[in-house]
């Protein structure tokens, strides 16, 4: 049912005038900024003249008083970047591609420092005029498709490798990792995201800012917070609950910032509740800062936001990629009165405590030889990891390499590697799916590809197929025209059926950034083509006794249950990055053992989805404003609560061998006291070696909260286990882990009551229970009130 939520208080109405914006290649701008002077004056904008003066910029020490030796003009610039590469006449970068740099003040020992993107290996321009060299970097597999290992050491591999290459390239900060939630499947940007659920995006964010900072350069968490959708991301006002705020859509900051202390956090597009995000000293002062201790520094996302003096009094602390309007407003405003200029002395200083951990500002002289080969192993034992099996009835995979193959759909040969946009990742290749599988030793139907191989050629050789640089520049990788499926003939299938021993189907999606993904053919569906391909392959290799896979390489969940009954074994590959068809063809030969698991649902039909009825807002023609009337009840929340069952479960993920798990034991005894100690044992019962995943949830009782049926609150994943080898896993929760948050007491509460550990393979294949008792309520941790709705709506509940 849907209950009235009431605003706390009385709150003013905020009434904005938005500036006039251009919308260009999906980003917005304020008009002024277009009015760039030319280039020599950007130039002369990015540093201040070269004087000898004291103080100078030494260390954390020095810091006070450089600000003191600051003029206001220079504050004013220092705190709004130098503007982006290719908009408003800006020149490129010395590191062609990076996307944002800051103002130096060399006088007092202040460097430039270099920004770039993104969520799956950094995005710089791979040439450079009047040289040879190259500068590709490594594109890893998407987000979720590495929330799917539900493994913090692979992600931090990850982390590791792709930090190495910010620094070798002369980058100071990775504009990565992206964990918003997947509150809705067609969210064009999700494939940046880990998962739907708080804890595995947080810690996977927090795995990954751990292995790019080992490195000695920053990672920028994004976006802060409640951006889960594309459609008039700029000024989209989200309308959610505080408590859904602090439980799902904040929770994963919350654990990236308190485990990883990433150097800055990116705030958002959005408005939340009435405000802008980069505006809100109640997300950025008081939640931030207050609530968890954050002290690194806050940046806006890319033209976010349309108040300067706001952003700097909410202590967003630098405003990007900036330009000279912006710098002028806060310096007028200044010497107006109407913004304190110990404002802007406190965000420098937020901004000068990472500046002097940087490798510009010590000096590295970076190689621009990061070692690539490594790093494409890192990325290819990262995207097997992430496979998940999602059918394999009677075994059809492995194959073993002495079966020969047919291979159908276009994305065989243009296999996607990831999504569109900043995180998208400028690399040297990417390898197919059928050059991965002739790579590993299969052989394949040669007279089928040549036919897929030829189609393909002659579309793209037409005007409306070529492929182009994107609209947003080059350095935004290309646009590549999706094409339709090659129409398959019944003598076609025929003839390859008996030319081979398996089909194998491959379905590819892309989705990027600027626009939301659509339930319809092509896209959250299957087209009609991909239909007729899967049934008609189906049944000719079922007549003759042989079987069917599909290899889906895809950045997100489509529509499964029509079809999935037609074929035999369904791998989901995700976007598995540059080494796409090696990772494949790891997990189609058995080299590596499927151990991926779910980490966003997969619906049954996308009317099941709990946000189905609001996303993107309203009015739908052009939507203002978007109701988070699910509160709570996300993903597997959803689905467990009230009964909806999924195609593929949160969790969800098939080995090609078996284990059982069992042994639950929870030492604190029945009643609960401050710490609960879960242990679990994995057997690998099968015959073959494998890894897997226990996930430990929770069933809390309803007390003056709803709780949902479930919520994950530990997992982890076993060591290659060996046929009848066995281990131990044990997971440590506080208080705080099993909380809900009392908007009323503006605290993390313990409810009294039963609860039940639930420990198992999925959301909904668990294996043992526990249950432990609270004796009386317990107020666990305070926090400030903030964020409260100030418009009433309605909120679902049991």
């Amino acid at each position: 049912m849907l209950k009235k939520l009431k605003k706390k208080k009385k709150a003013n109405v905020l009434a904005f005038t938005l500036s006039s914006t251009l919308l260009l290649s999906g980003l917005t701008f304020d008009m002024a900024s277009a009015q760039s002077p030319n280039s020599s004056a950007v130039q002369e904008n990015q540093t201040s003249t070269v004087q000898t003066s004291s103080p100078y910029l030494t260390d954390a020490a020095s810091i006070d008083r450089v600000i003191q030796a600051m003029t206001l003009e220079e504050k004013a610039k220092f705190v709004v970047g130098v503007g982006m590469p290719g908009f408003g006449g800006n020149p490129p970068f010395e590191v062609v591609g990076a996307v944002g740099g800051t103002y130096g003040i060399p006088r007092l020992g202040i460097p430039e420092l270099r920004f770039a993107d993104g969520p799956a290996g950094l995005r710089i321009r791979p040439t450079r005029p009047g040289q040879t060299q190259t500068y590709y970097a490594t594109a890893f597999p998407i987000a979720t498709s590495l929330a799917s290992t539900w493994d913090t050491a692979t992600v931090e591999a990850v982390g590791k490798a792709q930090g190495n290459e910010v620094k070798e390239y002369g980058v100071d900060m990775l504009l990565a990792p992206a964990l918003n939630i997947h509150r809705n499947p067609l969210n064009g940007r999700n494939f940046e995201y880990y998962s739907e659920d708080p804890l595995i995006a947080g810690k996977m964010a927090a795995a990954m800012v751990n292995g790019v900072q080992s490195n000695g350069v920053g990672a920028t968490i994004k976006h802060f917070a409640a951006n889960n959708q594309e459609t008039n991301r700029m000024s989209i006002d989200t309308v959610v609950s505080e408590r859904a705020l602090r439980e799902i859509y904040l929770k994963g900051f919350e654990i990236a910032v308190e485990e990883s202390h990433p150097w800055a956090v990116m705030s958002s597009y959005n408005k939340i509740n009435g405000i802008y995000a980069s505006q809100s000293a109640d997300l950025l002062t008081t939640v931030l800062r207050k609530d968890w201790g954050y002290n690194g520094f806050v940046m806006t996302d890319w033209f976010g936001g349309n108040d300067p003096v706001e952003q700097m009094k909410a202590q967003n602390d630098m405003i990007m990629p900036g330009n000279t309007t912006q710098s002028s407003l806060i310096k007028t405003s200044v010497e107006s009165g109407k913004l304190d200029e110990k404002v802007l002395d406190r965000n420098i200083k937020n901004i000068l405590q990472v500046l002097i951990q940087t490798p510009e500002f010590k000096k590295y002289q970076n190689s621009d030889k990061p070692d690539l080969a490594a790093h494409a192993i890192t990325a290819r034992k990262a995207a097997a990891e992430g496979m998940v099996l999602l059918k394999n009835d009677k075994m059809p995979l492995p194959i073993s390499k002495d079966q020969k193959i047919t291979l159908f759909g276009n994305t065989q040969i243009e296999t996607v590697k990831g999504g569109t946009g900043s995180g998208d990742v400028n690399a040297a290749y990417t390898t197919s799916i059928s050059d991965g599988l002739k790579s590993a030793g299969y052989e394949l139907n040669q007279t089928e590809f040549d036919k897929y191989k030829t189609y393909i050629d002659d579309l793209r050789s037409q005007d409306q197929y070529k492929i182009k640089p994107s609209s947003w520049g080059e350095d935004f990788g290309k646009f590549i025209p999706a094409i339709p499926e090659k129409p398959l003939t019944d003598n076609e299938i025929a003839s390859a059926s008996k030319d081979s021993d398996i089909g194998v189907i491959v379905i590819g999606r892309n989705s990027g950034e600027g626009a939301d993904r659509k339930v319809v053919k092509g896209d959250y569906l299957l087209s009609d083509a991909e239909e007729a391909m899967i049934s008609k392959v189906s049944a000719e290799y079922h007549k003759q006794g042989k079987k069917v896979a599909v290899i889906l390489n895809i950045g997100g969940p489509i529509e499964v249950a029509s079809w999935r009954d037609k074929v035999d074994s369904i791998l989901l590959a995700w976007q598995p990055g540059q080494e796409a068809g090696y990772a494949v063809a790891d997990v189609i030969s058995g080299k590596v053992n499927p151990s991926g698991k779910l980490a966003t649902t997969f619906p049954e039909k996308y009317s099941d989805v709990a946000s189905a009825n609001s996303f993107p807002g309203t009015p739908v023609d052009n939507p203002t404003q978007v109701v988070y009337n699910e509160d709570i009840y996300v993903g597997y929340r959803y689905n467990t609560t009230f009964n909806v069952k999924p195609a593929y479960e949160f969790g969800y993920g098939l080995s090609y061998t078996s284990f059982d798990i069992n042994h639950l034991n929870i030492s604190e005894g029945k009643k609960f006291k401050d710490k609960l100690k879960v242990s679990a044992m994995v057997e690998n019962t099968g015959d073959l070696a494998g890894r897997e995943v226990v996930q430990v949830y929770i069933s809390s009782p309803d007390g003056k909260l709803e709780k949902p049926a479930i919520e994950l609150k530990a997992f982890g994943k076993t060591k290659e286990l060996k046929p009848h080898q066995r281990e131990l896993l044990q997971f440590d929760l506080n208080a705080k882990d099993l909380t809900s948050f009392d908007e009323e007491k503006n605290a993390w509460v313990l409810e009294k009551g039963t609860y039940t550990v639930k420990v198992g393979a999925s959301s909904e294949d668990i294996k043992e229970t526990a249950t432990f008792t609270v004796d009386q309520d317990m107020i666990v941790e305070k926090v400030n009130e903030a964020l409260a709705p100030k418009v009433e709506f309605e909120r679902l509940t049991k």
